[in-house]
C-alpha cells in the first residue's frame, strides 16, 4: 500500500484493500467465531483491533469519511488524518506463519470446488482428503482448520517427491509460447515445442527451464500441474501454489446418517435469522417426532428413516422491556435465565421440516415453514 500510494497507483491500493477485507472478514473473522465468544481470552478482540486501526489509517487517503468514523469509534480520538502513517517495520510478522496459511486457505478453496463439483453439500461429511505439497510438515499444525472447513474426518499429508504422490498420476506439462520465444530462438523455437510436448524438458536447481536442450527464458513458457483422473470415488484438484489435494468423495450409510442430522442446525439458524433474533439470543430448541411413534424425541436414526414424517421444532425466543416501556430482545444467557419481562410476552416460533420432499442426497430436512405467535 505504501509503494503503491507513494506511486499514486489509487487502482492498485484499491484492489490490495478490497483483498485483504475479503480475506480478513471471509477468513480470519469468520474462522475465530469461538475464539470471539471466548470470555477468558480478549487475543481475538485485541488482534483484529489491532488490524482495523492500521487499515484504517492506510486507507484514510481512499476513504476518508468511512475510515474516520469508524477510527474514531475504536479509539476514541480526534481524527484518524491527524495520526502517523504506520510502518512495517513497526508491527509483529511471521512469514512463515503467512506462508503456511495462504496454503491452507488454497487447500480449503480447491477442496470446495471439488465438493461442489460432486454436488456434495458442506453438511454431509466425507471421509478423507489427502493434501500433497513440497514440505508437507509445515502444514501440520493446521490440519484441524481444513478438518473442520471441509468437513472430513481425516487430513493426510503427503510430500509431493513420494512414490504414493507419484501414484496419483498428477504431473506437470510445459507449453512454450512461440509468439515470446521466437524472436530470440529464430527456428530452433520449433525444437524447444517439440520438446515440451515429448517430455525433454527439465527444471534445474536454481530454476532454469530447459526444452529440447535449449534454455527457455521467464515469459518463453508456463509450466501447469495437470490432475489424472483418480477414479469414480475420488476428486483432484490442483493448489496455486504447488501441489494438489485429493478428496475421497465415497459416501457411506453412516456418513449419510451423519449428514442428515446435521440438517436441523440449518433449518434453526434459518428460523432464527427469520425470527430476527441477535446472535447473542440464547434459544432452547425441541425435537418432536410426529407420525409414528409419536411422542419420542427425534435423533439422527429417526431422522434417517423419518419417510413422510414431520419433524417439528419449536424454538422459543424471550423478549425483554425496557424501563421505558420499548419492548427490546435481550439476551437470554440459558433457557431459564431470569428476566424481568411479563410472562406474555413469551414468543413461540414454530420450526417445521418436512421429510418428504426430497431432493437428491436430501434424505431429511428439504422444506422448512416457520411461523410465530406472539
Amino acid at each position: 500500500m505504501t509503494h503503491e500510494l507513494d506511486n499514486y497507483e489509487v487502482a492498485g491500493a484499491c484492489d490490495s484493500t478490497r483483498g485483504f477485507l475479503d480475506v480478513l472478514t471471509n477468513w480470519y473473522i469468520r474462522r475465530s467465531r469461538e475464539r470471539f465468544w471466548n470470555s477468558e481470552s480478549t487475543e481475538a478482540f485485541d488482534t483484529l483491533f489491532t488490524v482495523l486501526e492500521t487499515v484504517c489509517r492506510v486507507t484514510a487517503p481512499l476513504m476518508p469519511l468511512v475510515t474516520e468514523e469508524v477510527w474514531r469509534g475504536l479509539t476514541g480520538e480526534r481524527s484518524v488524518h491527524l495520526t502517523d502513517w504506520p510502518l512495517v517495520d513497526e508491527l509483529p510478522a511471521d512469514e512463515g506463519l503467512v506462508a503456511a496459511m495462504d496454503s491452507i486457505r488454497e487447500v480449503c478453496s480447491a477442496g470446495s470446488a471439488l465438493r461442489k463439483g460432486a454436488s456434495l453439500r458442506n453438511r454431509l461429511p466425507l471421509a478423507s482428503l489427502t493434501i500433497v505439497v513440497a514440505d508437507p510438515d509445515r502444514l501440520a499444525p493446521f490440519t484441524s482448520i481444513v478438518a473442520d472447513e471441509l468437513n472430513v474426518k481425516e487430513i493426510r499429508l503427503l510430500d509431493v517427491a513420494t512414490d504414493e504422490a507419484h501414484a496419483y498420476g498428477v504431473k506437470q506439462s510445459l507449453t512454450v509460447n512461440a509468439r515470446a520465444a521466437g524472436p530470440r530462438l529464430g527456428k530452433d523455437v520449433q525444437l524447444a515445442i517439440k520438446g515440451s510436448k515429448s517430455g525433454d524438458w527439465s527444471v534445474a536447481e536454481d530454476g532454469t527451464v530447459t526444452a529440447g536442450g535449449l534454455p527457455l527464458v521467464e515469459g518463453e513458457f508456463s509450466r501447469e500441474t495437470v490432475a489424472a483422473d483418480t477414479g469414480a470415488d475420488t476428486a483432484t484438484g490442483v493448489l496455486p501454489g504447488g501441489g494438489f489435494v485429493v478428496l475421497d468423495t465415497a459416501l457411506t450409510p453412516e456418513l449419510e446418517a451423519e449428514g442428515v442430522a446435521r440438517d436441523p442446525v440449518r433449518s434453526i439458524q434459518q428460523a432464527r435469522r427469520d425470527a430476527g433474533l441477535d446472535v447473542s439470543d440464547r434459544i432452547r430448541a425441541d425435537g418432536v417426532r410426529a407420525g409414528r411413534g409419536a411422542g419420542r424425541r427425534a435423533d439422527a436414526r429417526d431422522a434417517g428413516r423419518a419417510g413422510d414424517a414431520v419433524h417439528e421444532r419449536v424454538v422459543r425466543r424471550r423478549v425483554g422491556r425496557r424501563s421505558d416501556g420499548d419492548a427490546r430482545r435481550s439476551p437470554v444467557i440459558g433457557a431459564d435465565a431470569d428476566v424481568d419481562r411479563p410472562a406474555e410476552d413469551l414468543r413461540v416460533d414454530h420450526v417445521v421440516v418436512d421429510a418428504r420432499a426430497r431432493p437428491a442426497r436430501r434424505p431429511a430436512g428439504a422444506s422448512l415453514t416457520v411461523s410465530g405467535r406472539p
